[in-house]
């Protein structure tokens, strides 16, 4: 038999409301003991919750959902308590005394959920991105994920793979049979259409930069005024400026939201070719390694000595003393202002086309890999000739739209999903 568990589910106190859940085979037997009785099934009650047998702890709504249609597929309770401090913590003492029940660990509400059935593993990831979003693109991703928006697709191309698989097996096992001694005629074009919806989903814009954000790096010579601009575009004094060269040793990153988009800025050691500060070597050495894992470098340098595809920008445009540049794609002050709102506008809308559509599900590194399999083999499948073959390669494929919901996973990667979410959820 599942443990039992409990947790608070809710916002930390204090707070005007705390839930607690109850969740597991007996959670109807917790509730009870607390509440006196069992209220009706999915109807909140107003009960005086108690230590059995003894002392008041709370007036609380308690609700009782008898499984297996609840949000973990077990029995599950909820008390809704008021959320000071003090009444949480008696309460989950309480819950503690109370013979086969134990605390919830992180995630351990969700990974049930999807043991039972009620979510799988795509929607779990969902779930762990809806927790974490900040920005209103982040929440739309996340609900389109978590809502089943990729399972069902899933499904949909399981299905049209295993039929694909049924008349690949009835030319091995009646080939020798007149009507079934090929292949049907379209076998081909819909293996053609099938790759090429996958195809389509591959090309999206991918997870980790709408989690993460749009990685922006100011990079160009000493005292070029990337740490100014740096301060002016996250809005805080967070970098040191000062009229002298190598003032900046290290990769300094802030994340920030502007008009709704994730950004992370990265401010970064005045690049030179010399310096006899062994300190500042190693800023150069790893500024450089920042324009490698840059979306975007912001060049305020020389003009054409950037990397390419950087955005060519005149900094420090007040100063009479500024480096020209002939065709910038922005000149700017952050002193004055000149300049900055057309640049964070700029940013926004090549941030936005980096990123998933709004409410557009959107891959993770592990769904895009297990998808690039199941393309690999759709494609193998589409070019062998020997129908054996095509059905073991039509079996990969199966096998990576199973481990993409999970139908096929391991206790290691589980233990670093549901890892991540809060020990109430």
């Amino acid at each position: 038999m599942a443990d039992t568990i409990f947790a608070l589910s809710s916002g930390s106190p204090p707070a005007a409301i705390a839930v607690v859940r109850i969740s597991g085979p007996q959670a109807g037997e917790a509730l009870a003991a607390l509440a006196g009785a069992l209220p009706k099934p999915r109807m909140a009650s107003y009960r005086t919750l108690r230590v059995p047998r003894g002392t008041v702890l709370d007036q609380a709504l308690v609700l009782w959902f008898p499984g297996p249609r609840t949000a973990t597929g077990e029995d599950l309770a909820e008390l809704h308590l008021h959320g000071g401090r003090a009444v949480v913590a008696a309460v989950e003492a309480a819950l503690a005394d109370l013979s086969g029940l134990r605390r919830a660990v992180p995630g351990e509400f969700t990974r049930r959920a999807f043991a039972n059935g009620r979510i799988d593993l795509a929607e779990a990831e969902g779930l762990a991105d809806l927790l974490t979003a900040e920005t209103d693109l982040q929440r739309r991703a996340a609900l389109a994920m978590a809502g089943g928006a990729f399972s069902r697709q899933i499904e949909e191309w399981r299905d049209r793979v295993l039929a694909a698989s049924v008349a690949v097996e009835a030319v091995l096992d009646f080939g020798d049979e007149d009507d079934v001694a090929d292949l049907p005629p379209d076998f081909i074009a819909r293996l053609d259409v099938l790759a090429g919806e996958v195809s389509d989903w591959l090309s999206r814009p991918r997870a980790e930069t709408l989690r993460e954000g749009f990685r922006v790096v100011l990079a160009g010579p000493p005292n070029a005024g990337k740490s100014t601009l740096f301060n002016a575009l996250v809005e805080d004094e967070a970098a040191i400026t000062a009229p002298l060269a190598g003032t900046t040793r290290d990769v300094l990153t802030r994340a920030v939201a502007i008009g709704g988009v994730p950004f992370v800025f990265a401010d970064t050691a005045g690049l030179r070719d010399e310096s006899g500060d062994e300190i500042e070597v190693i800023g150069i050495a790893r500024a450089r390694a920042a324009l490698e894992g840059a979306d975007l470098v912001l060049w305020l340098g020389p003009e054409g000595d950037g990397p390419d595809a950087a955005w060519e920008i005149a900094a420090q445009s007040d100063r009479d003393d500024a480096s020209a540049k002939s065709t910038p794609r922005h000149r700017v002050s952050a002193v004055t202002g000149e300049g900055l709102d057309a640049l964070r506008t700029d940013l926004i809308e090549t941030a936005r086309q980096a990123m998933p559509r709004p409410g557009e599900a959107a891959l993770n590194r592990r769904q895009h890999a297990l998808l690039v399999q199941a393309e690999a083999a759709l494609r193998d499948a589409r070019h062998e000739t020997d129908p054996l073959l095509v059905a073991e390669a039509l079996r990969l494929v199966r096998v990576a739209f199973d481990a993409l919901i999970g139908r096929a996973t391991t206790e290691d990667m589980l233990d670093a999903l549901f890892g991540r979410f809060c020990i109430g959820k």
